[in-house]
């Protein structure tokens, strides 16, 4: 008679045998919970056991639910930063040995200039809108603190860190209340970032980053979008700052053809235009050098003759205004400092999620990744940043975006295969392909570095040379880039192809109701359009609020107005569940059905970026370097490892149904679907609750 394979069911014999040994003696009856400790006893993979009653009851690799399913009041402080640590701690002597690779020179040139370019723009912002309290000084001083402290101390090393477009506009807005009222703008902001510093740890230490499994492209597009609108604005204000005729048409028409060559080098990039290395090239260097060249420009012929607005610098290392790089913070009324706590919650927010958002993208699901990140240790350094910053009376610093992506993007090494998704007159067609990315610490060091040595006194001379229209121009490029980039583009765009051009591969394609495509896009169209007009008004500190509200709005909503497929092809998780691994993995993603019947907790998630389950119910190899990561074991990895070899990683995990293997050297296997009820899924990664 064939074996069946063994089920996760309960047989109960016939007639219940009891042995001698399992006689109890009079008066020694086995309590209910004495009878049912197998449940809690440990199990091991895939075996069968016995209890004394004959109950025969298959193991699996999961624990019992009532001991990994944390309640809510019961937060574990510190778990999130101690298991961010431990497991990224393996690698930091690889994140400095990986750096002898050829893509780090040239990702730290790019940095460098994709950082400080928009960094100066921003300082003219703010120093035309303050009175001159922020210059280029605070501004270069803020992307060196951000920049040495993460790259050096940061679980997350690959995000860039500097002063944002919204921190701009938080600035001058608490400008404009606070000191027509008489208070010391700089005292103010400094206890706003003293404030912000204790509800940074705060939410640190309570692993509040775990809310980040909630957070998906709807609300990143949304926040990117809004980012990529700033740019534009903030280059036609600086336009409209160009005093008479002359200046203002030669800054337009400088700022113009700035945007157009520096977009066009980002095209040659892509293209197939030239060699790669010279691609490569153009790609990394234009719009540096496109800056440079338009400097000089203006310097030629009848143009010289114009009068420009150029760059307004200081003294080298010294701040702005004349003042010390500490803050007196307690030259401020009683009163002004508990005033500050509102818009330090506010601070707190727009951090959380801007940081947050652009740590989830610099590390998104286009990026093969393989070490961990770590959200909660760096929003604890996110904090720290933050009151160093208020004490010296700079720009608050926090993750960049689009810049962060563009360094992981820089940092891509990539192949050329064929396209499997092309058939017949298109089938030989290729395409680009990210082959690994070479994850260390010292292109952003560097070009934090870079960014020091740029407030001395003969760089600060040449950078006051710059043109106001030149900068403005170079605020078009970034803008018309993160809008490039963005998804509601490419959905606007898909919605505006012809449909029997569009190739077969496009997932969109596959929407059966295409009228729900506009339906998304208008939403996000309406969060961006309220997110960017509360910008517009004396109440802009408060526009993080409605920017954290787009996460439930997506949970809770849209859920009931969209079917399940068609939220998974228009929206996706930010980042693969091997990087959610540090808050609990993507929601939903390990959220249907369990061995132990019930619904699966929120704490659990399917991440498919190992193979054998272990006892604490997260699926890593337990020799890959994953496994070891998550149990801070082992060493850093090299970035060349092979896929094969410990580290099952996919190229692209939406694109299998977000399933995966798992094999045991018995030959048993277990799958993991997401689609279908009844399918069991286990849980793939702890959440640090």
């Amino acid at each position: 008679m064939s074996s069946q394979a063994p089920s996760n069911t309960y047989s109960l014999p016939t007639s219940l045998t009891h042995s001698p040994s399992n006689t109890q003696p009079a008066g020694g009856r086995k309590s209910w919970k004495q009878r049912l400790d197998f449940l809690s006893a440990p199990i091991s993979n895939f075996s069968t056991r016995e209890d004394g009653h004959g109950l025969n009851r298959p193991s699996t690799n999961a624990s019992p639910r009532n001991d990994h399913m944390p309640k809510w009041w019961r937060i574990q402080l510190f778990r999130g930063m101690i298991n961010d640590v431990r497991r990224r701690a393996p690698f930091y002597w690889s994140d400095w040995t990986d750096a002898w690779d050829y893509r780090v020179v040239p990702a730290t040139v790019y940095m460098y200039f994709a950082n400080i370019l928009p960094a100066l723009a921003f300082s003219l912002d703010m120093f035309t809108k303050t009175n001159m309290s922020f210059g280029v000084n605070e501004v270069l001083l803020a992307s060196v603190l951000g920049s040495v402290v993460f790259a050096v101390f940061a679980a997350q090393p690959l995000v860039i860190v500097g002063v944002t477009g919204p921190i701009t506009v938080f600035n001058y807005t608490v400008y404009d209340i606070m000191v027509p009222t008489g208070t010391n703008y700089f005292a103010f902001m400094c206890w706003v970032g003293l404030w912000s510093l204790v509800m940074h740890w705060i939410l640190a230490v309570t692993n509040a980053c775990n809310a980040l499994k909630y957070v998906t492209r709807f609300s990143c597009d949304i926040f990117g979008f809004y980012v990529a609108f700033i740019y534009l604005q903030k280059g036609i204000q600086v336009l409209t700052r160009q005093g008479s005729e002359e200046p203002f048409y030669l800054s337009i028409v400088m700022s113009l053809l700035v945007l157009v060559i520096g977009y066009l080098c980002g095209v040659i990039g892509t293209s197939p235009l030239f060699q790669h290395y010279i691609r490569v090239f153009i790609k990394d260097y234009g719009t540096p050098l496109t800056v440079v060249f338009f400097t000089g420009f203006v310097h030629v012929g009848k143009m010289r003759e114009v009068d420009l607005s150029t760059l307004p610098t200081s003294k080298a290392f010294f701040p702005t205004t004349d003042r010390s790089w500490f803050i007196h913070f307690w030259d401020i009324r009683v009163g002004d400092a508990f005033i500050a706590i509102p818009f330090a919650i506010l601070l707190t927010i727009l951090f959380y999620f801007d940081h947050n958002v652009s740590s989830l993208i610099a590390q998104g699901t286009e990026f093969p990744l393989r070490k961990p990140a770590g959200f909660h240790w760096d929003i604890f350094l996110l904090g720290l940043t933050t009151g160093i910053a208020g004490l010296l009376g700079i720009p608050f610093p926090n993750g960049l975006i689009p810049q962060a992506p563009f360094h992981t993007d820089s940092l891509c090494v990539t192949k050329v295969v064929a396209d499997p998704n092309e058939e017949g007159a298109n089938k030989g067609h290729v395409i680009t392909k990210v082959d690994h990315v070479v994850e260390q610490r010292v292109s952003n060091l560097a070009q934090g570095l870079l960014t020091l040595g740029t407030m001395s006194g003969p760089l600060l001379v040449i950078l006051h040379l710059i043109p106001q229209g030149v900068l403005a121009g170079l605020f078009f490029v970034m803008g018309v880039q993160a809008l490039e980039g963005n998804g509601i583009t490419s959905k606007i765009l898909f919605l505006c192809k012809d449909a029997s051009l569009t190739p077969k591969s496009e997932p969109l394609k596959r929407i059966r109701r295409r009228n729900m495509i506009w339906v998304f896009v208008a939403i996000q169209l309406i969060g961006f359009g309220a997110t960017f007009a509360i910008t517009q008004t004396i109440a802009a500190v408060g526009f993080p609020i409605i920017i954290l509200l787009l996460i439930p709005f997506r949970t809770f909503v849209l859920p009931k107005w969209f079917e399940d497929e068609e939220l998974r092809l228009l929206d996706a998780p930010t980042a693969s569940p091997f990087t959610m691994i540090s808050v609990g993995g993507n929601f939903g993603e390990g959220a249907e059905d369990s061995d132990i019947g019930g619904v699966a907790s929120g704490d659990e998630t399917a991440a498919q970026s190992g193979e054998v389950s272990n006892t604490d119910g997260m699926f890593v190899d337990g020799d890959s370097d994953e496994g070891k990561a998550e149990r801070g074991e082992g060493r850093g990895i090299n970035v060349g490892v092979g896929i094969g070899e410990g580290m099952k990683r996919r190229e692209s995990w939406r694109g299998e149904g977000r399933s995966g293997r798992w094999g045991n050297e018995e030959g048993h296997e277990l799958q993991i679907q997401g689609g279908g009820r009844g399918v069991r899924k286990r849980s793939a990664s702890r959440q640090s609750k």
